[in-house]
């Protein structure tokens, strides 16, 4: 076995939820390539997100600390730093080939090399910045597909953000991200330690998958979660004025329904994961050239998520609820050939976790001391296969923006039973028993019954911060 330092690839996508992998328990999915890393790895069954949309989310996965803790609590909130500046210290090469979602776009944040591919709809940031799929693009003489063009068509407002790739498949956001990514790995001499993150735009939307990948799908039987009247009336109102604002305003090229016909939901569905199989044909090649180039011989490769999709479930779009479609990604950690590192393949951890652990986690495997004031806790002894403690609450956060727009902030508290979601200043939120009603469906706030779960999980919001500034208070000392 190798002594040396792991190559460490990072691979990340935008907005997949946690049952889009065939391995994972999804046999409607079509992810060969995702399921051989379920199959030689190690899967967390309950790994859940700080924050329900990209920049908080990212930005307290590559920094182990919250979101409050950052600062960064919505999507162009300034994000500049990260852990990834540690392994470039300890001298880790250190690339970035597709999306990150630092403001600003091109901010260092520790990598030697960036490739920047961000939305492929940018109005909410630094909608002018030209990213290198914007260029490559522009060379071939393409005009990309976007919002201007799809707001066109005449049926626009019924396709819930779901349209066909039309321009050449290998002109695609997520074609080519791994076509870039397989370039860097082939023609770049070899660069041991190497930290590779590999960021894909999709399956955000626009859902645009090319038609081979979509027409499988479509013919498919897909599970539609039913969403009552009964549900809709229960929602706190910042949920209720949020779906109305998704159904008038037409954010990534979605323009929300209130009322989708079930062909509808079907289509946008089948459109979202045709996109997850086009990455996944894309990680397969990915890691042949990783193979080839030398590189899987000491490595882990880190396959996850920023955050999920509603996808008309809950009577919601896109993400900004805190339901456990949203929070709850896929976390698969592969080292076939490094059993000395992590000695299980085909484990499943079962046990909360928050996605930042795994920060911590990978700088042990690179002999780097993560910090004294991260509140990530590693995952390294679940990887191990030692005695790991789980969670007993994972947390997540998001303050007001352009589309959460009628509250202040918004935090979940989450534990194996139940669910609760505080808005701030507010008499209202969501109270769920998980194990009950695991569909989160019955909101129980002001239920008689349920009001002594709702006060402990109240307790541990108060205990949680209180621990959170007394841990986090060195980071502030050079700012005194």
């Amino acid at each position: 076995m190798s002594g040396k330092r792991p190559n460490i690839i990072f691979i990340i996508t935008d907005q997949q939820r946690y049952d889009t992998i065939n391995a994972l328990g999804y046999p409607y999915m079509d992810t060969p390539n995702l399921d051989r890393l379920v199959r030689e790895g190690v899967s967390f069954a309950d790994c859940h997100v700080a924050a329900p949309s990209c920049a908080p989310s990212r930005a307290s996965l590559f920094t182990g600390l919250y979101p409050h803790t950052t600062g960064i609590l919505k999507n162009a909130d300034r994000w500049r730093s990260s852990w990834i500046e540690s392994l470039a210290d300890s001298g880790y090469r250190c690339v970035n080939i597709g999306k990150m979602h630092t403001y600003p776009y091109d901010a260092p944040l520790g990598f030697h090399e960036r490739y920047v591919v961000e939305n492929k709809d940018r109005y909410l940031e630094e909608r002018w910045y030209f990213d290198e799929w914007d260029k490559g693009l522009r060379a071939r003489g393409l005009v990309k597909q976007q919002r201007e063009q799809y707001r066109k068509r005449s049926d626009y407002n019924e396709r819930l953000g779901a349209f066909e790739w039309e321009l050449p498949e290998e002109t695609h956001s997520d074609m080519f991200v791994g076509d870039m990514a397989e370039w860097w790995i082939r023609t770049k001499p070899k660069q041991e330690p190497l930290f590779l993150q590999i960021g894909f735009p999709g399956p955000h939307p626009p859902y645009d998958p090319t038609p081979k990948y979509a027409e499988p799908y479509m013919s498919k039987e897909l599970p539609l979660m039913e969403v009552t009247q009964e549900e809709l009336d229960s929602q706190p109102p910042p949920f209720k004025a949020m779906r109305v604002h998704n159904c008038e305003i037409d954010h990534d090229s979605v323009v929300h329904q209130m009322n989708p016909s079930e062909e509808a939901r079907h289509m946008q569905r089948a459109y979202y994961l045709a996109n997850v199989t086009m990455i996944d044909e894309k990680v397969g090649l990915i890691m042949e050239a990783l193979e080839e180039g030398g590189y899987l011989e000491n490595a882990v490769v880190v396959f996850t998520s920023d955050h999920g999709d509603c996808l008309t479930d809950h009577g919601h779009s896109q993400k900004w609820t805190m339901y456990d479609l949203i929070t709850r990604v896929p976390l698969i950690v592969w080292a076939k050939g490094r059993e000395d590192m992590i000695p299980q393949g085909g484990l499943q951890v079962d046990g909360l976790c928050q996605q930042m652990d795994i920060g911590p986690a990978l700088l042990e495997l690179a002999d780097v001391v993560p910090p004294e004031h991260m509140e990530a806790k590693s995952l390294l002894p679940a990887l191990k296969g030692e005695d790991w403690r789980p969670r007993e609450i994972v947390f997540a956060e998001h303050g007001r923006d352009g589309i959460l727009e009628e509250t202040e902030f918004m935090t979940m508290a989450r534990t194996d039973e139940w669910k609760l979601v505080h808005f701030l200043d507010e008499p209202f939120g969501q109270l769920f028993n998980l194990k009950r009603d695991p569909e989160e469906t019955r909101n129980l706030w002001d239920d008689p019954n349920s009001q002594e779960a709702k006060r402990e999980l109240l307790d541990a919001l108060l205990h949680w911060r209180m621990r959170s500034g007394y841990q986090t208070r060195r980071l502030f000392e050079d700012a005194r």
